[in-house]
């Protein structure tokens, strides 16, 4: 690794354990109730909602509310996609999508996944891309973290019926911190150069000769929010790799440590809620474990090059630079691409499906464990939750004696839940996945033969499972067979994690706490770390791992070989 890489590769972990603790203070102290320099605009919403603030919700009355708000936020961005061309701000006159795409894309944003089997400068308009899109995007962001604080509370709380207020947690997440956050990164982006207007799309000469017409439109606004809220779902369509996007060095690093801040808030942000800070940095380190581990691999597997380049006049002494800007580069192309894939994020500044077959394993797996390698804003901490649980419960059957957890036990429902839970990413993953790999009307929208074409059948239904939104480009979604079952992997990936994840809270808030013993398993120290690593990867990992074997090893074997497809 030269001094360089290095030193952009410390300095952007820097960074985050800076940013960190002190994020992770501050949300605390707003989901407490202890943050009030907007009370007179959080008095007006809850108002405006019939809530009162005071009052508190069941777990079951919790998660309605979670499915009503996000059933409603679907039905009215579908209507706009497909009424578009009716509305106003649309100057380069689009067109109203087709029912399945807008379908497809409308529970894309609604469930923080961001998938885009479109070209954003060329399909959506103006008021789509804010009234629509950036809308979702900051409350289904908001959705994530509310979800998160509630089973937070789930866990901290005894012999308890009340996990909290969705409408308050919703209310706070947005006002207090998406809201102020992403004024600061959009200002930041301006001042990087990005565009913020709602001008005509601009026809320019090109040196050839040639006419190009270049997009406008609001999008430093809805790339901060994108990033912050962990969404993905570009202004254009090659995302972060086009420059009015990310024009820049210091853009590029200001939206990579946006895409992970508030996630890797979000677990010291557990600590101060449960009253042990400990466990947040616990949580915490198991992320960065994973995270540093799968940016060494596609580092180390991107710097090695393409063997069957080897013979041609192919310069590859910067690594694997096919689908990457030169002015990115090996290491900001991986560093992005691990961290969006570690997180349910999906932008992309290089191409996915044009990385090393163990580079892309990487990026695969990182979404198929769960996106839980600090993950999306609010689901990440409570997907890790989902596998503290399981493994507190391992370490119950090893020592012989009943699990506990922060002084409650853990019982069969708490297990069986989060069992159920989990079984969503196989499902939607391995199960629709295959369908796709069979049905000749899926099989059309596969680029390429071998295993490769299998990675991008595999890429696409774990990032929409995992809620990811990231993809191998190759892989032709614009489809009706494809936007559908696309659209039904979303919601499944999302909400049976949220169902199961605030049944298990539910259940833990009516327990009694159970002292302390000389043989309760402490969860806060290096052994409990490596204990709940060892859980993700043997029972998240080698859930996958024939279907990775088929996909990505294969075709890295046949690489090795110069097999060519």
């Amino acid at each position: 690794m030269s001094p360089t890489d290095l030193l952009q590769i410390l300095l952007f972990l820097a960074l985050i354990l800076a940013i960190a603790p002190f994020l992770g203070a501050y949300m605390a102290r707003v989901f407490e109730g202890r943050v009030g320099f907007l009370a007179p605009a959080e008095r007006a919403i809850y108002a405006a909602c019939g809530t009162d603030p005071v009052e508190e919700q069941s777990w079951g009355r919790y998660l309605g509310g979670v499915l009503l708000f996000n059933l409603a936020g679907f039905a009215l961005l579908f209507a706009i996609l497909l009424t578009q061309h009716w509305l106003p701000w649309n100057p380069a006159g689009m067109a109203g999508l087709d029912w399945d795409l807008a379908f497809n894309t409308a529970i894309s944003f609604v469930t923080n996944t961001n998938w885009q089997a479109y070209g954003g400068e060329s399909t959506l308009s103006y008021f789509s891309q804010m009234a629509g899109l950036a809308v979702q995007n900051f409350v289904s962001a908001a959705t994530g973290i509310a979800v998160a604080v509630a089973i937070t509370r789930g866990i901290a709380r005894r012999q308890a019926r009340t996990l909290g207020n969705f409408t308050v947690d919703l209310t706070r997440g947005v006002l207090y911190i998406l809201l102020p956050l992403s004024i600061l990164v959009a200002l930041a982006l301006v001042w990087q150069g990005v565009p913020q207007n709602l001008a005509s799309y601009v026809d320019a000469a090109t040196l050839e000769g040639a006419q190009q017409t270049l997009a406008q439109g609001p999008a430093a606004s809805q790339i901060a929010i994108k990033q912050l809220g962990t969404n993905g779902g570009g202004f254009f369509s090659v995302n972060s790799a086009h420059p009015y996007e990310n024009p820049t060095p210091i853009s590029n690093l200001i939206q990579m440590v946006a895409i992970l801040a508030i996630p890797a808030g979000l677990a010291l942000t557990y600590g101060h809620m449960v009253g042990d800070k400990r466990q947040g940095w616990a949580i915490f380190a198991a992320m960065g474990v994973l995270f540093l581990a799968g940016l060494a691999v596609t580092y180390w597997a991107e710097m090695q090059g393409n063997p069957l380049l080897a013979s041609l006049p192919v310069d590859q002494a910067a690594g694997n630079m096919e689908g990457k800007e030169t002015r990115f580069g090996v290491v900001n192309s991986v560093l992005w691409a691990v961290s969006t894939t570690a997180a349910s994020n999906g932008s992309v500044n290089a191409m996915h499906d044009s990385f090393t077959p163990l580079g892309g394993l990487v990026l695969l797996l990182n979404i198929q464990l769960g996106e839980i390698i600090y993950g999306g804003v609010g689901a990440g901490l409570y997907g890790m939750l989902l596998f503290v649980v399981l493994a507190v419960f391992i370490a119950g059957l090893m020592v012989g004696r009943t699990p506990e957890y922060l002084g409650k036990k853990i019982e069969a429902r708490e297990v069986k839940l989060a069992v159920l839970g989990m079984l969503s990413m196989p499902v939607g993953i391995l199960g629709f996945g295959a369908l796709a790999a069979v049905l000749p009307v899926a099989l059309a929208s596969v680029q390429d033969a071998g295993p490769h074409g299998l990675s991008e059948i595999l890429y696409a239904y774990s990032s929409a499972t995992g809620n990811n939104g990231s993809a191998f480009a190759g892989f032709g979604a614009d489809t009706p067979y494809q936007n559908v079952m696309l659209g039904l992997a979303m919601i499944l990936g999302r909400y049976a994690f949220i169902a199961a994840m605030l049944a298990v809270a539910g259940s833990l808030a009516a327990k009694k706490a159970v002292p302390a013993s000389t043989g309760t398993f402490p969860t806060h120290g290096p052994l409990f770390v490596g204990l709940l690593v060892g859980t993700i990867l043997i029972v998240g990992g080698l859930t996958f791992f024939p279907a990775l074997a088929l996909g990505p090893v294969a075709e890295h074997l046949a690489m090795l070989a110069g097999t060519k497809f």
